[in-house]
């Protein structure tokens, strides 16, 4: 447990200081008609956060944890644990963030859960199946 709750601080804290570089570069930001600044590479670019975050607590679970085997749902499960430390973090900013400025209310944020919550799932699950180096036999 101490392996997920490192790496999901991590996560959850670059996450959200990603949430304020987002704002103060205008990505949030609303003209005169009420349209957003729509600097979509740097939502695609914050998928990065928890790929590399997921990768790497991942990856050190198996090396110092595991002695270096790790079954695919080890690793399904430790990627889980650190998803959802990261995540708590994560919306913490971001419920900071809504309450503190009052035009980011206006922004729909179900979407983007939802997508953060698959595309989490996705990465765990790709991330697990490449670094699995023992198989359980049946």
């Amino acid at each position: 447990m101490k392996n997920a709750v490192k790496y999901g601080i991590i996560v959850g804290v670059f996450s959200g200081i990603w949430i304020l570089i987002m704002h103060f570069s205008g990505v949030y930001a609303q003209d005169a008609s009420g349209e957003t600044n729509n600097m979509e590479w740097m939502e695609w670019a914050s998928m990065l956060i928890p790929a590399i975050g997921l990768y790497l607590g991942i990856k050190n679970y198996r090396d110092h944890f595991s002695d270096g085997k790790m079954e695919f749902f080890e690793g399904l499960f430790e990627g889980f644990k650190i998803i959802i430390i990261g995540g708590v973090i994560a919306a913490f900013f971001a419920i900071v963030y809504v309450q503190l400025n009052a035009s980011a209310a206006n922004t729909d944020y179900m979407y983007r859960i939802t997508a953060a919550v698959l595309i989490g799932i996705l990465f765990n699950l790709a991330i697990s199946l490449m670094l699995m180096n023992k198989q359980k036999h049946l």
